[in-house]
């Protein structure tokens, strides 16, 4: 049984700078996820996309942020449980016993949630025995754009993600086809402009109200078939492609918690960020409340005030004094500067 003063499940951007918040409080924390590494959503979905929101970083990606974060919380030497998920939760007293599906046990006050919208998995084209290819030459993410370096690739879908990659593949593709099943776009205007500037440039060519119908090839997708509303059907010689139909989302067995949930989303109040259990907080993504924005920035913040409270169920017998970073000797301590 491993006693720690908080279990973080979830080590996206939110989880990781949950640890730093507990960290230069002087509180002890193991993180659970249920992927192979750490960066969550960041990392799987668009490790390579440019992140333009992140306060003093006028553009990170994915990648980048994640090898901060962790370098940031470098000093605390967090012990990261990966490729395992929170599988039973008791409650004793005011303490918490945690097993997940590894048989790992932790006895903990406090429980922060920061697992984005939950397990994930991309919405696949319905073509039959679409799984030879993926991997191979069909994706669901871009995690090197290198690899489509002089291709002609081929991308489905009218949201954020495909338009954003639609840009910024079209600068080493050879030809891009983008394919969506209406006229209209999801994404910001302000990259759905820029992707039709580039149709003007031969860069991009737009095939809308056509969906897929047949994916064909030997060993590799060599060829794909659309089909336009109007019945029209129109074949492609492709490179690759990236299919960005959007994701399934799923809570697991967080949903079987007892705590309140709306539309797939934990309630939490906005003074800690605390569920309707005590100790179990939600940040990030998966959690909801008046006024939710979900952005990596505002899971930083619940982070920050969720942390004052594990202090408090932590170190009941201690008074907690707020300090900045900037003149705390202890701080300096436990960050290692000097």
């Amino acid at each position: 049984m491993i006693k720690t003063d908080a279990v973080i499940v979830g080590a996206g951007p939110v989880g990781l700078f949950s640890v730093f918040e507990l960290g230069i409080l002087g509180l002890n924390a193991h993180v659970i996820d249920n992927l192979d590494r750490a960066g969550g959503q960041c990392i799987e979905l668009y490790p390579d996309k440019p992140i333009y929101d992140i306060p003093a970083l006028p553009e990170c990606t994915g990648e980048s942020l994640t090898k901060n974060l962790l370098k940031q919380i470098k000093p605390f030497q967090t012990k990261f449980h990966y490729n395992q998920r929170v599988e039973k939760l008791e409650k004793k007293n005011n303490c918490w016993f945690v097993t997940t599906s590894e048989k790992v046990q932790f006895e903990t006050p406090n429980i922060i949630i920061a697992a984005g919208v939950g397990s994930f998995e991309p919405r696949k084209p319905p073509i039959k025995n679409i799984e030879r290819f993926e991997k191979i030459n069909l994706f669901y993410s871009v995690k090197d754009k290198n690899k489509f370096k002089d291709q002609t690739v081929c991308i489905f879908g009218g949201g954020d993600s495909a338009l954003d990659w639609t840009v910024e593949l079209s600068k080493i593709a050879k030809k891009i086809f983008l394919i969506h099943r209406r006229d209209e776009f999801r994404a910001a205007q302000h990259t759905v402009d820029l992707a039709k500037d580039l149709e003007k440039k031969g860069k991009v060519d737009f095939l809308t109200r056509y969906q897929p119908l047949d994916f064909q090839g030997n060993g590799k997708l060599e060829k794909i078939v659309i089909k336009h509303d109007n019945g029209d059907l129109k074949e492609l010689n492709v490179d690759s492609v990236l299919a960005f139909f959007g994701l399934k989302m799923e809570l697991g067995p967080i949903a079987n918690w007892g705590l309140d949930l709306e539309a797939k989303s934990l309630k939490v109040n906005t003074e800690n960020f605390q569920t309707n259990e005590k100790g179990i907080f939600a940040i990030g993504d998966i959690c909801t409340y008046p006024g939710k924005i979900k952005l990596i920035l505002s899971g930083f913040h619940e982070g920050a005030l969720s942390a004052q409270e594990c202090f408090k169920r932590a170190r009941p017998n201690e008074k907690y004094i707020f300090r900045f970073t900037t003149s705390s000797s202890d701080i300096h301590k436990r960050l290692g500067v000097k």
